[in-house]
């Protein structure tokens, strides 16, 4: 984090000094006044006001420059976004040739990724950013589809009388399954096993 200190009249001054040189606003930066400063006999100014600012870390801009490190070693370049999506979530985008090697089976490189991803931006941090990343807008896609294996499982569920233990998922993933079918009257979901290999079932209620 770059960090400067000032000298002036006044705190103010001072201040301004310090944001002026780190090119900053003043709510992206940490103040401390080291020293008020005071003025003598008559009005003249005996002792300077002295600060120390410093630039915030930024969690978001963190993560981006921790990614493009990390994407040189799967051998691409791809075009990386970063954008807050609330004030507790930033979401960062890859974009261009070969990015579905981030995405990995079912999403676990990216998962892995997101992981890592979170812990560096998160390092210091006096609020929790939720990190999410995504590559040709696979979040959506997989979302969707999980949606529709829910639904399907469902009603062969209701046909057959008997229980479909779906394929080992992911934390989010199960809940994808969970919250598709919890307005289901005629079917319950639950999970089985011990992780990597837990699994949802679906049963008649």
């Amino acid at each position: 984090m770059k960090s400067v200190e000032k000298q002036a009249k006044t705190v103010d001054e001072a201040i301004e000094l310090a944001l002026k040189e780190l090119n900053i606003k003043k709510e992206k930066a940490k103040i401390e006044v080291l020293e008020e400063g005071n003025r003598g006999i008559l009005g003249f100014l005996s002792k300077a006001a002295r600060v120390r600012v410093t630039q915030k870390d930024n969690p978001g801009e963190r993560a981006v420059e921790f990614l493009k490190g990390l994407v040189k070693h799967f051998k691409i370049d791809p075009k990386i976004e970063m954008h807050e999506e609330d004030k507790d979530t930033i979401k960062i985008t890859f974009e261009g040739k070969n990015v579905g090697a981030l995405i990995g089976k079912h999403g676990s490189t990216l998962d892995a990724i997101q992981y890592l991803t979170s812990l560096v931006a998160n390092r210091g941090n006096e609020n929790y950013k939720r990190i999410i990343l995504d590559a040709e807008d696979y979040r959506k896609k997989r979302e969707e589809a999980l949606e529709r294996l829910a639904k399907n499982m469902a009603r062969r569920v209701k046909e057959t009388k008997k229980s479909v233990i779906l394929e080992p998922m992911l934390p989010n993933e199960r809940r994808i399954i969970h919250t598709a079918l919890q307005g289901d009257s005629m079917v319950n979901t639950r999970s089985i096993g011990e992780e990597p290999n837990r699994r949802v079932v679906i049963s008649l209620k």
